[in-house]
């Protein structure tokens, strides 16, 4: 059966969810993130994607990007599963990928849900129960966004860039709200948005042609996955 084409909104940010295969790990050792890491910022930078926030975990990967062209995001991940899944084979001296089929990713239309993807990505190993606080672990993003640690390839978005006048009121206003949590309606819809392939933040419309009341709202439709 063919796949999907994935619909791209250039300048919209992406949450980007990849599995490793059957579930299994795809991090073998702190030299994995670090490889992982190293070639997310040189193919970021090839293919104009701003990266805003990551997490690496055991068994998957967390992204929240924007593409700046239209193949931006698919060409990053190609080259970065590819690369990634190379070194790490040659070093294990085993064959074979490492991904469950393609990525998810999910648009995400409004600056609440951008804000709330921020959370979602880096809080992650706290809901996973890996860590008590987000900064206690080592693998994401949080670091940078909550307390201002050095990096020299993440770039705000603007959403993030709104919550103060300066980096460190930013900073201090994220941790803030990464400490309040994410509201369980806002789990439930990036979680839904993440296994569908559809927009985070918009009302989505039902099955079948759309209501009159859903056009006049403005209804946005499922995005391919």
């Amino acid at each position: 059966m063919p796949r999907t084409a994935r619909s791209v909104l250039i300048d919209c940010p992406l949450h980007i969810v990849q599995r490793g295969i059957n579930r299994t790990a795809c991090f073998f050792s702190e030299r994995d993130y670090v490889t992982y890491l190293r070639y997310l910022v040189v193919f970021a930078a090839r293919f104009d994607c701003s990266v805003h926030a990551y997490c690496l975990m055991t068994n998957h990967v967390h992204l929240l990007l924007t593409p700046h062209s239209a193949n931006s995001c698919a060409l990053l991940m190609k080259n970065l599963g590819q690369q990634y899944v190379q070194t790490v084979n040659h070093r294990l001296r085993r064959t074979g990928t490492l991904w469950e089929g393609r990525f998810h990713s999910s648009p995400v239309t409004s600056e609440r849900y951008v804000l709330a993807c921020y959370r979602y990505v880096e809080l992650n190993p706290v809901r996973a129960g890996i860590v008590k606080a987000a900064d206690g672990y080592r693998w994401s993003s949080y670091g940078w966004n909550a307390r201002m640690q050095p990096n020299s390839f993440l770039r705000s978005h603007a959403a993030y860039e709104a919550l103060g006048i300066d980096p460190g009121q930013r900073a201090n206003t994220y941790k803030e709200m990464c400490e309040a949590g994410v509201a369980a309606a806002e789990l439930e819809e990036i979680r839904k948005a993440a296994r569908v392939g559809c927009a985070i933040g918009t009302r989505r419309r039902k099955r079948g042609r759309p209501s009159k009341l859903d056009e006049k709202n403005g209804v946005c439709p499922h995005f391919p996955g």
